[in-house]
């Protein structure tokens, strides 16, 4: 009534899993003889429970009351430890063994054959019974399980449908993203070009400079030297004159008088004069090269000043497309994150801005 179905499926028909797996365990390990410990420990531990029921309380007993107790893992473990303790000698195995065939025998010729016809028929009526509730309730749980997995199976088709319209939601997003990147990217080619050509142009305009602040420095430098090379040549011409009217007797005395002195001082002050016309025309030509120069200068000035501008423009046009492409790729991510059903992900840092260039 219980032990053929203990022994044909290992107890897996009635006990849970938890159990099980201790028995299959211990059965690898020790052998076939440890299925019998293990009714013998589960008879042992339910002796009371069995001595006060009846024949159909018993199987109930075995039926439903006793798989339950072993749900948890500690009591599973405890009847675990109480099969691999349970020692049952050969001998008195052999004693119950003579016993029971001696009274099955006395049992046998003292039994009526209809009684022992109609507790046959008990029996089987019996069996046919329990056969049929169990028939029942594999059929309800069959019923039930069919239930329950169509409802699974409807869930889990709205669910597809709804992955799908996120999924070609998430497609069109992501298209139209990669025309809005292709598109700045265009925008940023454009941008480059502009301001590689703005750059080009500066570089021109101060290498233009500096040859022309080069050229001014040169043309200063040989009036400078011009007007040096003049001075020596007055004074050696004037110290030669004078040499001249020295040598002369009638020179050196008309030189000598007053009059003559005038008229010698005359002459240097109008020498002097004239030689203060051209430094002055060379200063004057001197000056207007320093403005010139000096307007260069803030030209220039205000050229790398430019420069620096269109720089920093080029870094924070650089920083927004970078931002740009971060924010478009953690959009996509957390899109397509959304419609799988998984958590989305974290937007990633945004990077440093390039240093600008000296």
């Amino acid at each position: 009534m219980y032990a053929s179905q203990w022994f044909l499926t290992l107890f897996t028909a009635k006990f849970p899993l938890c159990m099980v797996f201790h028995i299959i365990d211990l059965l690898l390990s020790e052998g076939l003889n440890i299925i019998f410990h293990v009714a013998l420990a589960l008879l042992k531990t339910s002796k009371e429970d069995l001595l006060q029921a009846d024949f159909e309380g018993a199987l109930k007993f075995f039926r439903v009351q006793l798989p339950k107790r072993y749900r948890a893992e500690e009591n599973a473990r405890r009847l675990m430890e109480q099969a691999c303790n349970i020692k049952v000698p050969t001998k008195k195995l052999k004693k119950y063994e003579k016993e029971y065939q001696t009274m099955r025998e006395s049992q046998l010729q003292q039994e009526d054959p209809m009684d022992r016809y109609k507790r046959e028929n008990r029996r089987l009526q019996e069996a046919s019974m329990r056969l049929e509730q169990e028939n029942d309730d594999l059929a309800h749980e069959l019923v039930t399980s069919k239930i329950a997995l169509r409802n699974d199976l409807d869930q889990a088709e709205d669910k597809a449908d709804v992955l799908n319209k996120e999924l070609l939601l998430t497609k069109q997003r992501l298209v139209e993203t990669e025309e809005e990147k292709r598109k700045q990217e265009e925008e940023t080619a454009q941008l480059k070009e502009v301001f590689r050509k703005q750059l080009e142009k500066a570089e021109y305009e101060i290498k233009k400079t500096t040859a022309i602040i080069a050229e001014y420095k040169q043309i200063c430098s040989q009036l400078s030297t011009r007007l040096e090379k003049q001075q020596a040549a007055s004074k050696e011409e004037l110290e030669v004159v004078k040499g001249k009217m020295m040598a002369c007797k009638h020179c050196s005395d008309i030189f000598s008088k007053e009059g003559a002195l005038k008229a010698a001082a005359v002459s240097r002050e109008d020498q002097g004069i004239e030689s203060d016309d051209e430094k002055d025309s060379l200063k004057k030509q001197l000056r207007e090269m320093e403005l010139e120069l000096a307007q260069t200068k803030l030209q220039l000035v205000k050229d790398k000043k430019k420069i620096k501008e269109l720089e920093h423009q080029r870094g924070a046009l650089m920083n927004e497309i970078q931002a740009a492409k971060n924010s478009w790729f953690s959009k996509t991510l957390n899109s397509i994150k959304t419609a799988t059903g998984t958590q989305p992900l974290q937007p990633p840092q945004a990077t440093q801005p390039p240093k600008e260039s000296t």
